[in-house]
């Protein structure tokens, strides 16, 4: 009897409710994405990013990882943008050039995808469709979520990252199959984590949020003695590799891109290391091409500060000396000025002498310095030696002064020798490098190092920055590297002493003079040198978390409170000429709603404890487990994205309330599932709570059309209609009122900004 074969059968499910919900979201967010056709608030910071991208320049924003900047490099590349528009400012008008429709892409794509991401979540959590349809809309009808999304900034494609992290990782939690599968959506929720997290810094607060609730269900686990200890152990262990370990992963991989791509010398050069610089095309890379690796006695060299952030500066010294007397009234050894200064010039040359001889030049072969040698460290321009003794520095009375020593004919001897302690040495025969060693000059005769004492010393400095020899631990400040470097081929000390003996009049200048055409030349000797991409991407990471730059006030920043009370509101955009605008404003029913529903998860929570305490049991456990599931998904990633605001002193904007708010979107439609099935009893109640929860979905949609115009741009709303939006008083929303002669015809109409 022969086998009949079945024909190949493939069974799929479509969710019509989701599908639908979901065009819905690209229609909010894509349409008419082009407009207006002007740079729009945060575009201005971001496409100058990008612009750099596209140019392969490197460049640092200490505000966050690359990974959110790449992503919209992505939608500049797929629209073919040169990188060549000028950012000015904001209202700036693209060029016909530009596609302005994919620049916007990318995050208004990722703004509608959380639309979806809104409805899985609620599923997975355990709830009805009607639930998690619900809390789609509040996501989808919220105006703030929509201008954030249409416009190329960053916060869309975080909360998306957020979101889909969340989904996968209760996705795992329920897949009951076979590992592969599981464990699949558990690396998948590790990626998406750390995507949130190379988006913005801020990303990690909901990665701890989702680290703390795989801790609570692993410690779960454990208790389950049904369960054999070496599985629970491999379920530990796999949720810490997807967890823990692969985001890290991730993360690193983001910044090896970010430094694949961003090759060539950029605006932000001067903030790192001269190793750092040497490997970028172009910049520092074009002087250090070919120089010496290894410094050796006769070599001429330039010393830069490493604590010269972020402005860096050069060990410098010039002929001019310290006044007789300081403002205080403290005298001085009247010596030969030596400094840090931020320009590079002649000046800061120094020739790296042997102590022991006489000849300023390199031998053959070059005699090389090594990790504990003496060394004298003679001024190429003026013929002084680097010195220092036991006086006090002009402005750091507790350190001595380091000066070019000048032979006054008094009892102050010559103390210029000094030892080379090369810090990031592999072993203590360890020869000191150009740009790769980090040295510390320790002062022979007083132990003190020559440190960088962060101070600008006065006018007759000319504003330079002091540097002192002090006694001190740790190497903070104390650190120097050579960054140009050339072997020289000099005369010895003894026969510039005797040409200055002739030449008394001009004691230093004219050693000086002879000595500068060989200072301004080039060496022949061509040495390779690789930086690791490990050790750019910890130097990078470093810069990034430890330069801050000053935190100016603005007119639209406002306090986590105001996000609250919703007091605050950002003007994105105004036409020139019209009454078109666009504003970061939430809808405000939605967001009084999300108040509400953290207000009454707070006191229905308190209530079943405080029952449950007394022995009266409310709920199931399955049922109550549920219940806690959303606390800790939608209570804890509000509080856990909103209390860090609170607690900080960084100027703040409202968009930063947007992830926190998220959540809050999430937990209203959940509680009222749990109200209608296991809070009211009576078919009254029940149809009662259907009315409100329609009645309060209608007003948000008419609350999302009435915004419209401000939230799209269009139509153009007269002052009447302006001044009706305006909900509360601090709201900051502008009309033109009288003509003005700056606003030409093609307009349609002139006028002059007044704020309602």
């Amino acid at each position: 009897m022969v086998a009949q074969r079945l024909p190949l059968v493939v069974q799929t499910h479509v969710d019509l409710l989701l599908l639908f919900i979901t065009l819905l979201a690209f229609w909010t967010r894509m349409g008419c994405l082009a407009q207006p056709n002007a740079v729009v608030f945060d575009e201005v910071y971001y496409g100058h990013f990008v612009s750099l991208y596209m140019k392969r320049i490197f460049f640092i924003d200490d505000s966050g990882p690359p990974l959110g900047h790449m992503i919209l490099a992505l939608g500049a590349y797929l629209g073919e943008f040169d990188g060549n528009f000028t950012w000015n400012g904001i209202g700036a008008e693209y060029p016909c050039g530009v596609s302005v429709w994919s620049l916007r892409a990318v995050p208004a794509t990722c703004g509608a995808l959380c639309v979806p991401l809104a409805y899985c979540l609620t599923l997975e959590l355990g709830f009805g469709r009607t639930a998690a349809a619900g809390a789609a809309l509040l996501l989808l009808l919220d105006n703030a979520l929509i201008v954030q999304s249409r416009l190329m900034l960053l916060e869309s494609v975080l909360i998306f990252f957020i979101l889909a992290a969340f989904v996968c990782y209760l996705r795992f939690q329920r897949v009951t199959g076979r590992w592969p599968a599981r464990y699949a959506w558990l690396l998948l929720s590790g990626m998406f984590c750390a995507g949130a997290i190379g988006v913005k810094y801020v990303g990690i607060f909901s990665y701890l949020l989702l680290v703390c609730v795989a801790g609570v269900h692993c410690w779960k686990l454990i208790g389950e003695t049904r369960v054999r200890g070496t599985r629970i152990i491999a379920e530990c262990i796999g949720r810490g590799a997807c967890l823990l370990s692969f985001p890290v992963a991730l993360y690193v991989v983001c910044f090896y891109l970010h430094l694949v791509l961003l090759y060539r010398s950029g605006p932000h050069d001067h903030m790192m290391s001269p190793a750092f610089q040497a490997s970028l095309q172009g910049g520092l890379a074009r002087f250090t091409l070919g120089q010496p690796l290894e410094v050796a006695y006769g070599s001429e060299v330039t010393l830069r500060s490493a604590a010269s952030h972020p402005i860096p500066c050069w060990l410098q010294s010039r002929n001019a000396n310290y006044p007789v007397r300081y403002e205080s009234g403290r005298g001085s050894s009247h010596q030969q000025q030596v400094t840090c200064h931020h320009l590079k010039d002649v000046n800061n040359w120094w020739i790296v002498k042997n102590p022991s001889r006489a000849e300023l030049s390199v031998g053959r072969p070059p005699h090389v310095v090594r990790h504990g040698d003496v060394v004298q460290l003679l001024h190429g321009m003026t013929s002084r030696f680097l010195n220092s003794h036991d006086v006090a520095a002009p402005l750091s009375p507790h350190a001595q002064e380091v000066s070019g020593y000048v032979d006054f004919n008094v009892s102050m001897h010559a103390q210029n020798l000094w030892k080379v302690d090369i810090i990031n040495r592999v072993e203590d025969s360890q020869v000191w490098k150009t740009i790769v060693s980090e040295v510390r000059l320790v002062h022979v005769n007083t132990s003190a190092v020559l440190k960088l004492s962060g101070s600008s010393l006065p006018d007759w400095a000319e504003g330079h920055a002091e540097v002192v020899a002090d006694k001190v631990k740790g190497h903070k400040g104390t650190t120097w590297t050579v960054e140009e470097h050339r072997y020289g081929t000099g005369k010895t000390a003894s026969s510039w002493h005797q040409h200055q003996q002739l030449c008394k009049r001009c004691t230093n200048i004219c050693a000086g003079k002879e000595r500068e055409p060989q200072l301004y030349s080039s060496t022949s000797f061509d040495v390779e040198r690789h930086i690791s991409l490990w050790s750019k991407f910890i130097e990078l990471q470093w810069r990034m978390l430890t330069v801050k730059q000053e935190d100016v006030e603005h007119k639209y920043s406002s306090t986590p409170l105001e996000w609250l009370t919703m007091d605050s509101n950002i003007v994105y955009w105004l036409h020139p000429c019209t009454n078109a605008q666009i504003h970061l404003i939430g809808n405000p029913l939605l967001w009084g709603v999300a108040k509400l529903s953290l207000l009454t998860y707070l006191i229905l929570a308190a209530i079943y404890l405080l029952r449950r305490r007394r022995g009266i049991i409310d709920l199931t456990d399955d049922i109550w487990e549920r219940f806690v599931s959303v606390g800790m998904m939608c209570v804890g990633g509000w509080l856990f994205n909103f209390a860090p605001f609170v607690l900080t002193d960084k100027r703040l904007f409202l968009y930063h309330y947007l992830p926190a708010l998220v959540f809050l979107h999430l937990l209203g439609p959940v509680l009222l599932e749990h109200l209608h099935t296991h809070v009211l009893s009576k078919d009254q109640h029940r149809l009662m709570l259907l009315v409100c929860a329609c009645a309060v979905l209608a007003c948000a949609f008419l609350s999302y059309c009435a915004f419209r115009p401000l939230t799209y741009g269009s139509p153009e709303l007269s002052a009447d209609g302006l001044r009706a939006l305006k909900w509360r008083r601090s709201w900051d929303i502008l009309h033109r009122w009288r003509e003005s002669p700056e606003c030409h015809a093609p307009c349609g109409r002139t006028a002059l900004l007044t704020n309602i």
